[in-house]
């Protein structure tokens, strides 16, 4: 018996069998269950679901609206969307605290099952429009709630791994959203880019009513019903004024007039609800703090910038230079692709100085460039340009998001880290929806005067007119050769001065970011998250939830090795890093076994046994049979390591860890400090008692 072998009797493993040693690079390589990981494949099949729904329609919206007509409509069938998601967010990310995530996620899966079904079979524009609400309002719970569930069923240690898994899935669909649209348009039908969502979302039903296993917790809120009504009611105002002022009505029209007084009444009436809610959508007293103000307003520009242009650069390629659907999402590709790459760089670099104000100025300017340089763009381009346009512009729109989310957590304390986040999110959202709107406005009065201008005293054949080539592009085809060229020129016209407008507001941005001021950065904010800066996608996460991201992404970055470099270094010693940890384990544990721990962690063995012959040497830990145990300075030398531990993770939350600091981020250090020499799962030695997964 191991009493007998070891000189210790009645001890906590006596009391137990022994288990079975697992293969090497199974429990040492997952660290949670099969049925986690099931759970995880569903979670990340409902985030693709609402993720590519962003993106995907881009590219089939030309045909849609040739199909169904209302081409000064176009705007509303990603407005209703990215509306009715953003609203939805706070209340998706409430209820699930309070009546349980799983219940919630099943229903937000049903949600925009619906919505896409409806979708698919829509018959008209009003309706597409409506059934894109219903899908929003669904995919804005899915969202929320499958970035929560992660944090329900992995520990805080492992979080950073299957976080960067939700962020492949972003920037995956960021760039085979546009792909996907245009190859079922082109070979089946614009409708299968909402009949798509059927097969997949009913296999992530089934998988998380089976498989998913969440802690039961309640959390109960004072939800903001009136706030969140009010706030979307506001925007709703507002964009309808931006869409159908100057087109459907008149601007001195009573209708718009109208719904400007309202949107001004209902935003007083937002600011009188938001004073007294005991846990109100937005704060206002975080507008009193400047940097989150003005982040506010670059990340609205940023939003609106971004799909302003993703909606409407698929027009221009599939109308005016004839490409197919699917080969206009691949011309989109360089803006993808400079997007992710500057967003990955200035991430990186920010991380790794510190210094982070240069990014959102050099983002706008970048962006106002880009969007000058897509003024530019004729019938006549070649693809090389468009292309070098293309990429100018997402490289802006890349150094400014990821930092945009960074700069926000950085400015405020941290009982309002989650609310800031959320707000940076929602006006980035919000701005979106504007900037599509905007954009389609734009774009539908320039387009009625380029094609009346075009063909003013020009006979054109019977039953086409310059409204009608308005309503539906495919008509150009039926002009005889000689009036074609005048067709695509207004086209071309009427989506390039869309750039013009909007590189105002860009530039607004560019002379914001001069006044942000560079406060020192905590180090738990140096790691963005891709799933916080994609454009349209709001978050809605507590303050705990943002710290055990952020800690648990540096710690997946730079790797255990360097994290124990820098204990070893606090604490004052020489040591191995694997010897800080190994002792680390040993006090946890009570002993280890070296042999057996290199099996079941992925520490290669020969770093293991170099570890355990420098603690062995400096008499910090002896030899019972197999097992070692510390010494009396061993067991010092591990309670100072323990310390120095603890105190790099509190350093990285900076003034966050004050005297007044509150409990849920005390446990959250504790917590974490003790993951960090290894999980219950990857057992020590091959006489400790098994754990539930």
């Amino acid at each position: 018996m191991a009493g007998d072998a070891h000189g210790r009797t009645g001890d906590v493993r006596d009391a137990q069998p022994p288990a079975e040693p697992p293969r090497k690079g199974s429990a040492a390589q997952e660290h949670v269950s099969g049925n986690v990981l099931v759970s995880i494949g569903a979670l990340l099949l409902g985030m693709l679901l609402a993720a590519l729904d962003q993106t995907i329609v881009s590219t089939a919206l030309p045909t849609i609206v040739s199909d169904l007509g209302g081409l000064e409509h176009l705007s509303w069938v990603v407005t209703a969307y990215l509306l009715a998601s953003t609203a939805a967010t706070p209340l998706w990310g409430k209820l699930g605290d309070q009546y349980g995530r799983k219940k919630l996620f099943q229903t937000a899966i049903v949600i925009f099952l619906v919505g896409s079904a409806l979708c698919g079979m829509a018959q008209n524009m009003p309706e597409l429009i409506a059934f894109r609400a219903v899908q929003g309002l669904g995919g804005g719970g899915l969202m929320v709630l499958s970035m929560a569930i992660v944090g329900d069923v992995v520990p805080p240690r492992e979080r950073g791994r299957y976080q960067g898994l939700f962020g492949a899935v972003f920037g995956a669909t960021s760039v085979l959203g546009p792909l996907l649209g245009g190859l079922f348009t082109e070979h089946l039908s614009w409708r299968w880019v909402f009949y798509v969502n059927l097969p997949v979302g009913v296999v992530a039903l089934a998988v998380i009513a089976t498989a998913l296993r969440i802690p039961r917790r309640s959390t109960r809120h004072v939800i903001d019903y009136l706030g969140t009504l009010l706030i979307a009611s506001v925007a709703t105002c507002l964009i309808l004024v931006a869409s159908l002022g100057g087109t459907t009505w008149g601007w001195g029209s009573p209708q718009i007039i109208g719904l400007i007084v309202l949107g001004v009444v209902l935003g007083a009436a937002f600011v009188a609800v938001e004073r007294r809610a005991a846990e109100p959508v937005l704060p206002l007293k975080l507008f009193r703090i400047r940097t989150f103000a003005l982040s506010a307003v670059i990340s609205f520009i940023v939003g609106f910038a971004m799909f302003g242009a993703m909606t409407y650069l698929p027009t221009f390629l599939q109308v005016v230079r004839g490409v197919t659907p699917t080969m206009s999402g691949v011309y989109m590709l360089p803006m993808v692709f400079g997007m992710l790459l500057s967003s990955t760089v200035s991430g990186q670099i920010v991380s790794r100085t510190g210094r982070w104000k240069v990014f959102p100025i050099a983002g706008t300017a970048v962006t106002t460039i880009g969007l000058l340089l897509l003024h530019r763009l004729e019938e006549n381009s070649s693809t090389a340009v468009m292309s070098a346009d293309f990429f100018v512009f997402g490289l802006g729109l890349g150094l400014v998001m990821q930092v945009l989310v960074l700069i926000v957590q950085n400015a405020v304390s941290y009982e309002d880290l989650g609310v800031a986040t959320s707000g940076a999110t929602f006006f980035r959202s919000i701005g979106a929806s504007f900037g599509v709107a905007i954009f389609g406005t734009v774009f539908a009065s320039r387009l009625s005067t380029q094609l009346a201008d075009a063909f003013r005293g020009v006979r054109l054949p019977a039953g086409v007119s310059p409204d009608a080539l308005k309503s539906d592009p495919r008509g150009i085809g039926s002009l005889p050769p000689a009036l074609r060229p005048a067709a695509l020129h207004a086209y071309a016209a009427s989506i390039t001065d869309v750039f013009l407008y909007a590189a105002p507001v860009a530039l607004l941005g560019f002379v914001l970011a001069w006044f942000l001021k560079e406060d020192k950065l905590r180090g738990s904010v140096t790691a963005p998250d891709i799933t916080e800066t994609l454009a349209s996608n709001p978050v809605e996460r507590s303050s705990a939830d943002e710290v055990c991201r952020a800690l648990s992404v540096l710690g997946t970055r730079e790797g255990r090795r360097e994290i124990y470099v820098r204990i070893t270094e606090r604490a004052g010693y020489d040591l191995l890093p694997a010897a800080s940890w190994l002792l680390l384990r040993i006090k946890k544990y009570g002993w280890v076994e070296p042999a057996v721990l290199a099996e079941r962690t992925s520490v290669p063995i020969q770093v293991v046994i170099a570890a355990a012959r420098q603690v062995e040497e400096r008499r910090l830990a002896e030899r019972e049979g197999l097992d070692l145990v510390l010494t009396p300075p061993g067991l010092a030398t591990a309670e100072r390591l323990a310390r120095a531990r603890e105190e790099s993770l509190a350093e990285l939350l900076g003034d966050w860890w004050g005297p007044d600091r509150p409990t849920d981020l005390t446990q959250l250090v504790g917590e974490l400090n003790e993951e960090l020499c290894g999980s219950d799962r990857e057992q020590p030695h091959s006489g400790a008692p098994e754990q539930a997964g």
